[in-house]
């Protein structure tokens, strides 16, 4: 009678195991030195992308404003030559407010009794109506004494053109609402401060503005045709020099309490900025507006920021997981067959 034997197999040498801890060492070091190339590639690329949107809002914001100066400058200086009569001054008015249509109306306010037929306050407004077209309306008055306004009272003193501080004019009419305004005194042929003329525009251009940029940046195909995930979370809002928000997306101002951010902006320096934004983490992408002392900024939530490294980490795991596993079995069948 033959007797059966079972071959029982083998168990693992040191060199086997230490060749099964080598190859699981490399290949996750492999694997952890693509997450970190990977997320360095992700993080440049997030920074170039959102300091690029912040520059085309600057650009943009810009632009506009440029526009503005020049022909608000335009305007001004046919005010200028036209100081004989408030006839003479309305129609020099008149004669060039279409030349820019972003303007919400220009006006000249006179110092009290320049024209002594006109009395304390002559303050000619030409504007646009809801209905389109331009209107001549008389705004100054004992209600609205501009010669107390910040921006009439800083023109006295100032020797060239500049933009007023944000501010909000209420007279119960459709001109009432929130406005900033290019100003420049106007002086006459004795050196005498005639009147202090101004270009009026509305913050509802700068939020449209912002909102193109946006959307264009979030939809474009070209710009997004190589980015794994085109669900981005970010908006831009414009800063005055002050720390106030001046322009933003419905309840999502920006409220800046960082000194070191405050500073940047009042000095119209660039920068990157970690703060909490009601109540996320985000990161913060700003740099000054040219022309004006704003600065544009793109706040983009964390959550947002890293989700795409998130998933390649999560890739990256995944395919890690399953090399380790396929090494353990093809070594375990070797040790078997040996």
């Amino acid at each position: 009678m033959n007797a059966t034997s079972n071959t029982a197999p083998k168990p693992a040498t040191t060199a086997q195991r230490w060749l099964i801890g080598t190859i699981a060492a490399v290949l996750t070091a492999v694997m952890a030195a693509s997450a970190l190339i990977c997320y360095q590639a992700l993080m440049a690329e997030a920074h170039a992308r959102y300091l690029g949107i912040r520059n085309v809002a600057s650009e943009k914001v810009a632009k506009t404003i440029r526009g503005v100066e020049m022909s608000a400058n335009n305007i001004f200086a046919e005010v200028e030559k036209n100081l004989q009569s408030p006839e003479t001054v309305i129609a020099a008015l008149e004669g060039k407010a279409s030349l820019n249509l972003d303007v919400r109306g220009y006006f000249a306010a006179f110092t009290p009794n320049y024209f002594p037929e006109k009395g304390t306050w002559f303050e000619p407004y030409i504007y646009q109506p809801e209905t389109g077209g331009f209107e001549y309306k008389q705004m100054g008055s004992a209600r609205h004494n501009y010669t107390k306004s910040p921006w009439f009272i800083r023109a006295k003193k100032a020797t060239g053109t500049f933009w007023s501080r944000p501010y909000y004019f209420y007279d119960g009419t459709t001109l009432s609402g929130h406005y900033f305004t290019f100003v420049k005194p106007i002086y006459d042929n004795d050196g005498k401060l005639a009147c202090v003329c101004g270009a009026d525009m509305k913050f509802g251009w700068l939020s449209k503005e912002l909102e193109w940029v946006d959307d264009i940046s979030k939809n474009n195909s070209l710009l997004n045709r190589y980015h794994p995930d085109s669900d981005y979370d970010f908006y831009s809002v414009i800063i005055n020099n002050d720390g106030t928000c001046i322009a933003h997306p419905n309840d999502k101002a920006l409220i800046v309490n960082d000194k070191e951010f405050l500073r940047d902006i009042a000095l119209q320096k660039s920068g990157v900025i970690d703060m909490d934004v009601n109540g996320e983490a985000c990161r913060i992408y700003y740099g000054p507006i040219e022309y004006i002392h704003w600065t544009a900024a793109i706040v983009v939530p964390k959550s947002s920021l890293y989700k795409p490294m998130l998933d390649t980490a999560v890739l990256l795991l995944i395919i890690t997981t399953i090399g380790l596993l396929a090494v353990w079995l093809l070594t375990r069948k070797a040790f078997k067959n040996n």
